[in-house]
C-alpha cells in the first residue's frame, strides 16, 4: 500500500543507508533508531512506496506494532496485509505456525514501525530472514536495546543540520516569511531553538505559518527560549519544544480539547464527528445555540490543532473519510502533565487485567482512561476517592461483566461514564447518585439488562445505548429535563411508555428504533428543540407519516430515515457530507407507495423487490417524485433495476426531475441493469446527468456497453469514473454511435474528469472505437486493472511545437496494478507511439492488498457479501478498538 507522505528533508543520506541494506544479500533485520520526533517514520514511509515501485520483492508489509505489544494483533495485521485471515479461535502458537506458513511463501518486506519491546519473530510467526529466502524486515524504535536484542543491523537517524532545519521550516512555515522586513535573522533563531528535530520544527512552524508581524516572531522566540532553558532531560527537551505550539493555540478551551485527544490509546485514529461528540460531552465546546453551530465551533477547533501539527490527518480506506491521529510523542507530551491544573491517570491499551489498586487513585485525579484494556472484574470494596473526577473511560474492555456499588461512591463529581463495548450486564445503583452526570454512554454493551433509576441525574445531557441489551426504558427517564441527545437503538427494547418523549422538552437529538405500533409518534411530533433525528422503522405506514410530519419539526436540521422490513445484523457506512438521508431496505416497492421528503440529499436501496427504475416499481407505481434536492443516491442488489432512467414522449423534454441535482450516483450488483438511461427521449434529453460529479459502477454483468454518446455528452461535470467488476462489460462508449462511414477521427470531450479508474472487466475490449478520442485536460489519476482485452487507451496526448505528446497538464500518477504490468508492457497501446515514454515518470506498478483495498472506493456496501450482509444505521460511532486477549488464552 502506498503511504501519503511529505518530502525528506535531511534524509537523504539515511534512507539511502537502508535501501542498500534492503538491496544487498548481507544484512536481513535493519534497525532504524533515534529519538521520538527524529523522522525515522517518515524516512521508511519513502523506503516503502519505492519498494512497491520495483519487483525485487513480491510483497512489501508495513505494520504499526506500538506500546505495549499485542501478538496477537500483530498476527492479524500481518496476515491481512498478505490477503490472509488466520482463525481468531485458536492459540497464539498455532497461528504463528500458520502464518509463517503464509509468509514463507514469498518473497517480502515487513516494516515494522514504532517497535517499543524485544520479541521474536518465530513466536509472531515471521520467518527468519535469510540469504536464501531473500526477505527483510526493517524495525524503527527509539531504543537500540531493542534493535541489538533482534539481531538487527543499526542504522541511526541523526538530527537536522542547521541548513536542512532552516529548508524544513521554511517549507513548512511559507518561504514569503523571508519578505518580512528583519524577521530573517530571528527566524534563524527559532529554528536553533528546535535543535535538528524535525518534530519540533513542524509543529512550530505550523503554529507560525501565516504570521506577518516581527513582534509576535520576537515574542515567540523568547517564549520558546523560556520553554527550552528549564530542562536539561533529553525526552523533555523534545516536550518543552512541542509544548511551545501547546501554549500558543491562544485558548484554553483549545488547549483543553488538545488534552482530551491523549486519553484514546496510542495510535488511535478517530472520525472529526467522534472526537466532537467527545468535546461535546466534556463541556469544552460553548454550547449556545443550535447544535449545528456547536459542532462547527469543534470543526473550528479540530482544524486548529491538525493546523498547528498536534494532530495528523489519515485516511480511512474502508469509511473513505479523513481521520486524525495524535504522534506518540505529542501524546505523551500531553499525558505528562502538561497542564499542572489537570491530573490524568492513562492507562488505555495497557493490556491491563485489573483496574489500578486504590492508593493509585490520586484524590486530585481530574480524568482516567482505561479503554481498550482485558480488566474482567472490579473487586468489591474497592472506592477510590477521587472527588475531582469528572471523567471515567472503562470502555472496550470486554469481559467486564460487573461493576461493584461502591466504586462510584467517592465519584461525587463525575461528569462523563463511558461504559460502552463491555459485558456488562446491570449498573449499580450507586449510578443514581451521581447527581453532577452530564454523559452516560452505553454503546454496544450487549448483556446489559438492568439500569437504576436515573431520576436523580437531572444535569444528564446525553444518554447513549445503541444496541445495548435492555429491553425496558430505564425508571425515571421522564425525569431528564435536561436531556439532549439520546440514542436508543436498541432492538430488544418492546415498548416505550406513553408521555416519555413529550417530557424531554429539551431534546436536539434523536436515535430510536421503531418496532410497529411500539411508539405513538404524535408524541415525537412535539419536540420543539428536536434538530437532528435518526430512526429505524419496519412499517411503511409509520415512515410515510414520520416524513409527513417532519415536516411540522420547526428545528429539525438533519434526519437519517431508514425503512427495513426484515432487520438483519448489517454493514452499512455513511459519511457525514450530507444532512438529509434515507436508506430503503428489503422492501416489496410498488404495493404500497413510499413517500420520501422533498428535501432528501442522500438516498440508499438495497434489496428491494419490485423495482424497475429510479422513477417506478414494476407495476408502474411512482417511487421519486418530490426529492428534487437529491445529491447522491446509491442502489444495490435489486434484481429488477433495468435502466435508471426511463424516458417517454411525456417525459423526455423534462427528463427525470429527481436527477436535476444529482452529484454522485453508485451502482453495485444489479445483474439486469442494461442501460442508464432508456426510451423515446434519449436522443434528445442529453441533460440527464448533467450536474453528475462521480460514477462508480460495479458487478452490473448486464451492461455490456456503458455509456451512450448522448449520454456522455451530457457528463460535462463528470470528475470520478469508476467501473470495475462487470464481468460482460465490451464497450465504455457505445461504438454504435460513432459513424461507421467516416473515417474522421471523433473527439469528445470530458472537461473535468480527473479520476478514470477501469478495473477487473475480463471483456472490456475498447473505451470507444478506433476513432474516437477523449480529451481530458483535468486528467490526475488512471488505474487499470485485469483487463486484458483491452488494446488501446483513447485519452489525447498535447502536442509540443516540436510535434512530441506531452502528458496532461494535471495528471499525477497512472496506477497500473503489478498483475498487469505485462499487459502494459506489450498489449495496451496509446495513439502516440512515445506516448509511453512520456508517460513513464508518472507510472506506478503497485500491489493488490485484497478486496478491502480495491474496491474501498465503494465504501457504502459490505466488502464481503457471503460474511456479511449490505446494511446497518449509518453515522455509527467507531469504537475506541477492540484489544485482543492475553497471549496466554485464544486470540478471540
Amino acid at each position: 500500500m502506498v503511504i501519503p507522505t511529505e518530502n525528506l528533508e535531511g534524509e537523504i543520506s539515511t534512507k539511502d543507508e537502508i535501501w542498500e541494506h534492503l538491496m544487498g544479500n548481507k544484512v536481513g533485520m535493519i534497525g532504524v533508531c533515534g529519538i521520538g520526533g527524529v523522522g525515522k517514520t517518515t524516512i521508511m514511509k519513502h523506503v516503502n512506496n519505492e519498494l512497491l515501485e520495483g519487483d525485487r520483492f513480491q510483497k512489501v508489509i508495513w505494520v504499526t506494532v506500538s506500546y505495549p505489544l499485542n501478538v496477537c494483533e500483530l498476527q492479524k495485521k500481518i496476515a491481512l496485509a498478505m490477503d490472509k485471515k488466520l482463525p481468531e479461535d485458536e492459540e497464539e502458537m498455532m497461528r504463528a505456525g500458520k502464518l509463517m506458513d503464509i509468509m514463507g511463501r514469498v518473497r517480502f518486506v515487513l516494516i515494522l514501525d514504532d517497535v517499543w519491546e524485544k520479541f521474536s519473530l518465530t513466536d509472531v510467526g515471521i520467518p527468519e530472514p535469510t540469504l536464501q529466502n531473500g526477505c527483510k524486515v526493517v524495525i524503527t524504535s527509539r531504543s537500540a536495546d531493542v534493535c541489538n536484542f533482534m539481531g538487527c543491523e543499526i542504522v541511526k537517524v541523526q538530527l537536522l543540520s542547521s541548513g536542512e532545519s532552516l529548508n524544513l521550516f521554511l517549507n513548512r512555515v511559507g518561504r514569503d516569511a523571508l519578505q518580512v522586513a528583519g524577521l530573517e535573522e530571528i527566524l534563524k533563531l527559532i529554528v536553533e531553538e528546535c535543535a535538528g528535530l524535525p518534530l519540533a520544527i513542524v509543529v512550530i512552524a505550523g503554529c507560525m505559518r501565516g504570521e506577518k508581524d516581527i513582534i509576535e516572531w520576537r515574542n515567540a522566540l523568547y517564549e520558546l527560549r523560556q520553554c527550552v532553558n528549564s530542562v536539561r532531560v533529553k525526552e523533555d527537551m523534545v516536550f518543552r519544544r512541542l509544548k511551545f505550539s501547546y501554549d500558543r493555540l491562544g485558548s484554553l478551551r483549545i488547549q483543553k480539547c488538545f488534552l482530551y485527544c491523549s486519553l484514546f490509546r496510542e495510535d488511535y485514529e478517530f472520525s472529526r464527528k467522534e472526537m466532537i461528540e467527545g468535546w461535546i460531552d466534556e463541556g469544552l465546546i460553548d454550547q449556545s445555540g443550535r447544535r449545528q453551530e456547536v459542532y462547527d465551533r469543534g470543526h473550528v477547533f479540530l482544524n486548529r490543532l491538525e493546523k498547528n501539527c498536534l494532530l495528523e490527518k489519515t485516511v480511512d480506506r474502508f469509511a473513505n473519510e479523513v481521520r486524525f491521529k495524535m504522534h506518540d510523542v505529542v501524546r505523551d507530551m500531553a499525558i505528562k502533565s502538561i497542564d499542572p491544573e489537570v491530573r490524568y491517570m492513562v492507562k488505555a491499551g495497557m493490556k491491563l487485567s485489573k483496574v489500578p489498586n486504590e492508593h493509585d487513585w490520586a484524590i486530585d485525579l481530574n480524568k482516567v482512561s482505561l479503554m481498550a484494556n482485558y480488566i474482567s472484574e472490579i473487586p468489591v470494596g474497592l472506592t477510590p476517592k477521587c472527588p475531582l473526577l469528572s471523567t471515567l473511560i472503562l470502555s472496550n474492555n470486554l469481559n467486564l461483566s460487573e461493576i461493584p456499588n461502591s466504586f462510584f461512591e467517592g465519584m461525587v463529581g463525575l461528569k462523563v461514564l463511558d461504559l460502552s463495548d463491555t459485558g456488562i450486564e446491570a449498573l449499580p445503583d450507586s449510578i443514581s447518585n451521581l447527581v453532577n452526570l452530564s454523559a452516560l454512554r452505553l454503546r454496544k454493551c450487549k448483556m446489559l439488562k438492568y439500569l437504576p433509576s436515573l431520576a436523580k441525574l437531572r444535569a444528564l445531557k446525553k444518554l447513549d445505548l445503541p444496541k445495548a441489551g435492555i429491553e425496558v426504558v430505564p425508571q425515571g427517564m421522564e425525569m431528564l429535563v435536561s436531556l439532549e441527545h439520546r440514542d436508543l437503538f436498541c432492538q430488544n427494547l418492546k415498548e416505550i411508555p406513553t408521555a416519555i418523549l413529550p417530557s424531554l422538552s429539551s431534546l436536539q437529538c434523536l436515535v430510536i428504533s421503531i418496532a410497529k405500533g411500539m411508539i405513538n409518534l404524535e408524541e415525537g411530533a412535539r419536540l420543539s428543540k428536536l434538530e437532528s433525528l435518526e430512526c429505524e422503522m419496519e412499517a411503511i405506514q409509520d415512515f410515510n407519516y414520520l416524513v409527513n410530519k417532519s415536516k411540522d419539526f420547526e428545528s429539525l436540521t438533519a434526519y437519517n430515515l431508514q425503512l427495513r422490513i426484515d432487520k438483519q445484523d448489517m454493514v452499512y457506512v455513511s459519511g457525514d457530507k450530507y444532512q438529509h438521508k434515507v436508506l430503503i431496505a428489503e422492501c416489496e416497492i410498488g404495493e404500497e407507495c413510499i413517500v420520501l421528503p422533498d428535501t432528501l440529499e442522500d438516498l440508499w436501496i438495497a434489496k428491494c423487490k419490485n423495482m424497475k427504475n429510479m422513477r417506478c416499481s414494476l407495476n408502474k407505481k411512482v417511487l421519486l417524485e418530490n426529492a428534487t434536492e437529491l445529491r447522491s443516491c446509491s442502489i444495490e442488489d435489486c434484481k429488477g433495476i433495468e435502466c435508471i432512467v426511463e424516458l417517454d414522449s411525456s417525459s423526455s423534454s423534462l427528463c427525470c426531475p429527481v436527477l436535476d441535482k444529482l452529484e454522485k450516483l453508485t451502482l453495485n450488483d444489479l445483474p439486469n441493469l442494461s442501460v442508464l438511461v432508456r426510451g423515446e427521449g434519449v436522443a434528445t434529453s442529453p441533460q440527464a446527468f448533467s450536474n453528475l460529479k462521480e460514477l462508480f459502477i460495479s458487478e452490473c454483468s448486464g451492461m455490456r456497453k456503458l455509456l451512450s454518446l448522448e449520454l456522455l455528452q451530457g457528463l460535462q461535470n463528470l470528475e470520478v469514473l469508476h467501473v470495475c467488476n462487470c464481468k460482460q462489460t465490451e464497450e465504455i462508449i457505445a461504438s454504435s454511435d460513432l459513424n461507421a462511414s467516416s473515417s474522421d477521427k471523433f473527439t469528445f470531450t470530458c472537461p473535468k474528469l480527473r479520476r478514470f479508474f477501469l478495473e477487473d472487466l475480463p471483456q472490456l475490449k475498447s473505451i470507444c472505437n478506433d476513432k474516437g478520442v477523449m480529451v481530458c485536460d483535468s486528467i490526475e489519476e488512471i488505474s487499470i486493472d485485469e483487463c486484458p482485452e483491452l488494446k488501446r487507451i483513447p485519452v489525447q496526448l498535447p502536442l509540443l511545437d516540436n510535434g512530441q505528446p506531452s502528458p496532461p497538464p494535471r495528471l499525477r500518477e497512472i496506477k497500473i496494478f503489478k498483475e498487469s504490468k505485462e499487459w502494459w508492457e506489450s498489449v495496451v497501446e496509446w495513439d502516440h507511439p512515445n506516448a509511453k515514454n512520456i508517460l513513464q515518470p508518472f507510472l506506478k506498478f503497485i500491489e493488490w492488498s485484497g478486496v478491502a483495498d480495491k474496491y474501498s472506493i465503494f465504501q457504502n456496501f459490505a466488502i464481503n457479501k457471503s460474511r456479511v450482509s449490505p446494511i446497518t444505521r449509518a453515522n455509527k460511532t467507531p469504537s475506541f478498538g477492540t484489544p485482543q486477549r492475553e497471549q496466554s488464552q485464544k486470540c478471540v
